[in-house]
């Protein structure tokens, strides 16, 4: 316990947080749980990984991962191929010949959270618009059996490299890879092509207020300008996927940071302007509700049925999804 304590306290002396993010943290939680959210924020998070169904049975996993000598749970039993790993070296995880061969892939489980919510199946066509480095990619083809289609698209080619390498390791065979600016490629397809998507997911860039465990360097990097600027991308790109979602299709918008400017105004943004509406989800973590109202902005009270993930409610990153359903193909406004 000393140890973790001494690493806390080095990374808190090298990255502190800055005095207006502390200030919208107290805002959001209440100045007792955003002292709680901070000093979380300076751990490291348990390392959870995710069985590949496509290669290997949750149970078998299970073994293998034991007869390391490591501690190998289940956390959710509606869920037994995300598992959380204790007893590891430094790098040992992502060394194993089980790695290596695609039976697992190192996740957070936050990150698991989307997929988990839009339940692709076996037949659905599948819009990953922000898709590298493929951890939701590679879950939603097993959890499809890879059957039907998966169009997994990304900007940037040293991260469409890492994409296609996660793909092929994991056994993924019913995708095809894109690279295109998220709009322009929504806005192709729309004019160009008949094609459109039982289900779509938004997994949109931004500030990263949840990945602090991992990344501490977000302290230094994070500003409310950074904050407004990358919004202003992530309503396009959700924008721009809502025309390519069929009517009754389910569109998740995620990101891992908890600024509402990211979260739930942009959702507020897509229930005032498209004939949508958002629904509640029910998943084995411990939630708070979307906010409804933001630096005296009243928002759509469907916002109160998207979810919140604290990293000091179950030991994780922190996480927002919002589930929402494309009810006809009318435009507000």
């Amino acid at each position: 316990m000393e140890e973790r304590k001494s690493y806390s306290e080095y990374l808190k002396g090298k990255f502190p947080p800055k005095k207006k993010f502390v200030e919208r943290m107290e805002a959001l939680l209440g100045k007792d749980e955003a002292k709680e959210f901070f000093e979380i924020s300076y751990t490291k998070c348990p390392s959870s990984i995710r069985c590949n169904t496509l290669k290997m049975k949750p149970e078998e996993l299970l073994k293998r991962l034991k007869a390391y000598g490591w501690e190998a749970r289940q956390p959710m039993k509606e869920y037994p191929e995300i598992m959380v790993v204790a007893g590891l070296k430094p790098g040992e995880l992502g060394n194993t010949k089980e790695h290596l061969l695609g039976y697992f892939y190192v996740q957070e489980i936050s990150s698991m959270l989307p997929m988990l919510v839009l339940k692709p199946e076996a037949g659905d066509f599948v819009l990953d618009l922000c898709a590298s480095p493929g951890s939701k990619t590679t879950q939603a083809a097993a959890m499809m059996e890879n059957e039907g289609f998966i169009l997994a698209n990304e900007i940037n080619m040293g991260r469409i490299g890492i994409l296609n390498s996660n793909l092929e390791r994991c056994g993924v065979m019913n995708q095809i890879v894109t690279r295109k600016e998220g709009v322009a490629l929504c806005s192709q397809l729309l004019k160009k092509s008949t094609l459109r998507f039982d289900k779509i997911l938004v997994d949109a860039p931004c500030s990263g207020e949840g990945t602090l465990r991992k990344s501490p360097k977000t302290f230094l990097m994070w500003n409310e300008k950074m904050i407004s600027n990358i919004a202003k991308t992530q309503r396009r790109l959700a924008e721009a996927a809502m025309g390519l979602l069929k009517v009754g299709g389910v569109m998740i918008y995620s990101t891992c940071t908890l600024a509402p400017e990211e979260d739930e105004m942009i959702v507020d943004y897509l229930v005032r302007n498209f004939d949508v509406e958002v629904e509640r989800v029910s998943l084995p973590l411990k939630f708070r509700e979307g906010v409804t109202s933001w630096m005296d902005k009243d928002l759509s009270g469907e916002c109160g049925k998207c979810l919140r993930l604290y990293p000091q409610d179950n030991n994780t990153d922190g996480f927002f999804v919002a589930k929402i359903r494309k009810v006809s193909d009318e435009v507000k406004g």
